[in-house]
C-alpha cells in the first residue's frame, strides 16, 4: 500500500518540505519533491515589523497548507524553544502554522531533532552535513536545493523533512494508524 505523506521542517525563514508517497512495504519515499519555503520580506522604511510578520506567515502558510492537504498523514519536527524575543516570535509564528494545519484534521506525528537524527543516521547528534548526506544517499535522484550543480546548504531544511518522515514512521501513533487502517480494509 502507498500513502501520500509530507515531512514538514519548521522555520520562519527557510521551512523545509518533503512530500512523497511513502511504501507501506518498503518504507521507502517514492515521487519525493522537495522544496525550501524562504518568504520574501516586506520592502520600505515604514514597513511595521508586524505587518512584516503576518506577510511572511501568510507566505508560509499557503505553502504549508497546500503541501499538507495532498497528505494523507503528516510528519513535522516542530522547532523548541529560543533565545531572544526575535527568535521566539519565529518559534510563535511557526508553532501557529503548525497548530493550524493540525486543525485541518490530518493525521499528524511530532518527532523531536533527536528522534529524526538517530533515526536517519544513527547518531542523535549528526551535523547538518550527516543529515544531508544521508538524505542524498537515500534519494539521490530527489531534487535537492542546487546551485551550478552543487547541492546546497539549504539541502539540510529538506533532509531533515525526509528524516522527520523516517523518524514518524517509527513512532507508535504512526504504527497504530497503520493498525487502524489494515482493520478498515
Amino acid at each position: 500500500m502507498r500513502v501520500p505523506v509530507v515531512g514538514f521542517d519548521p522555520s520562519l525563514k527557510n521551512w523545509g518540505i518533503a512530500q512523497g508517497t511513502l511504501d507501506l512495504d518498503t518504507w521507502y519515499l517514492e515521487n519525493l519533491d522537495l522544496s525550501v519555503v524562504r518568504p520574501k520580506d516586506m520592502v520600505g522604511k515604514q514597513v511595521r515589523q508586524n505587518s512584516n510578520d503576518i506577510h511572511i506567515a501568510t507566505q508560509l502558510c499557503e505553502e504549508a497548507f497546500s503541501a499538507a492537504k495532498k497528505a494523507k498523514v503528516i510528519f513535522v519536527e516542530p522547532p523548541v524553544g529560543s533565545q531572544s524575543a526575535r527568535a521566539m516570535a519565529s518559534y510563535g509564528i511557526c508553532l501557529g502554522i503548525i497548530g493550524a494545519i493540525k486543525a485541518l484534521g490530518i493525521p499528524f506525528i511530532e518527532v523531536t531533532a533527536f528522534e529524526s537524527k538517530q533515526c536517519f543516521t544513527g547518531n542523535r547528534l549528526a551535523t547538518k552535513e550527516d543529515m544531508i548526506a544521508r538524505a542524498v544517499e537515500l534519494y539521490p535522484n530527489a531534487n535537492f536545493p542546487r546551485h551550478k550543480g552543487a547541492i546546497t546548504s539549504n539541502a539540510e531544511h529538506v533532509a531533515d523533512a525526509i528524516a522527520a518522515i523516517h523518524a514518524g514512521v517509527q513512532t507508535s501513533v504512526f504504527q497504530n494508524l497503520m493498525r487502524l487502517l489494515a482493520e478498515v480494509k
